[in-house]
């Protein structure tokens, strides 16, 4: 099931760029965040089946439109199907196919996809398993996100960029601050330096929207403050980080949230 596909001017600039980002948003998540902006599409309320073959049309027509890539997003539970549509496809697809995905991914599900997925854009959500329990209902998710990222590194390596600074392989991993836990969320920036290095993007969010949030995770019933995010920021900077991306402005927005199909 696809609830939208279509060309999105959101993602990182090196993703985006002037003309879009050919996103093929799939419904339903293996995750359940309690704080999720799209739980219409993550609950799969909305959306329409197609086939492998409509599927893999889709990316071509992506293509056409002049996507700077085919970004996949949330493909977790799809993984093996999308590699039937790309297969379909692969000798025309001349763009990078990218892997939109909260890092809750199976190790050896990701090993099939070798080849096939040239940038992964990865959240590392928690380094807390209390807290993964908490908010996203997966307490294993660190350790599972861990092994899925190291996966993700040994398939595509460093960054690598074309002559208009377009992303064409690597990983971006995307650290979402939520409000109140500025340390989590340092932890999680400490760990993917340590580990990686400027081989891998990070990408520090500061976009958290409350929507829906409820009652008994109150506390997160708000935005993040711009103390919180400029001392994250200050962080990564004094960690020694230089290949990262930060927002900047009222980002926390739910004009950021595109329509999906009902």
């Amino acid at each position: 099931m696809i609830s939208r596909a279509a060309l999105h001017f959101w993602e990182e600039p090196c993703l985006s760029g002037k003309e879009g980002s050919g996103t093929v948003f799939f419904s339903g998540c293996n995750l359940k965040c309690v704080y999720c902006q799209n739980k219409d599409i993550s609950r799969a309320a909305v959306g329409h089946e197609v086939s492998r073959e409509e599927l893999a049309k889709e990316f071509l027509k992506l293509q056409d439109m002049g996507a700077n890539n085919i970004n996949l997003v949330t493909p977790s539970h799809y993984y093996l199907q999308i590699k039937e549509s790309l297969l379909l496809v692969k000798d025309e697809l001349k763009i990078p196919v990218v892997a939109n995905t909260s890092s809750y991914d199976d190790e050896e599900v990701l090993k099939s996809m070798e080849g096939l997925i040239d940038i992964y854009l990865a959240d590392f959500k928690y380094i807390s398993p209390e807290l993964a329990g908490k908010y996203s209902k997966a307490p294993d998710y660190p350790e599972v996100a861990k092994k899925a990222i190291e996966e993700m590194f040994r398939q595509v390596g460093g960054p690598e960029f074309d002559e208009r600074g377009m992303m064409k392989k690597g990983i971006i991993v995307r650290i979402l601050l939520l409000p109140g836990h500025v340390k989590e969320a340092k932890e999680c920036v400490r760990y993917i330096w340590e580990t990686y290095g400027d081989s891998v993007y990070l990408s520090l969010m500061n976009q958290y929207t409350p929507f829906r949030i409820p009652e008994e995770y109150k506390e997160l019933d708000r935005k993040c403050t711009k103390r919180e995010y400029d001392r994250l920021v200050d962080f990564a900077i004094g960690l020694g980080i230089t290949n990262a991306f930060v927002q900047e402005g009222d980002t926390a927005s739910e004009s950021f949230i595109p329509p999906f199909e009902t």
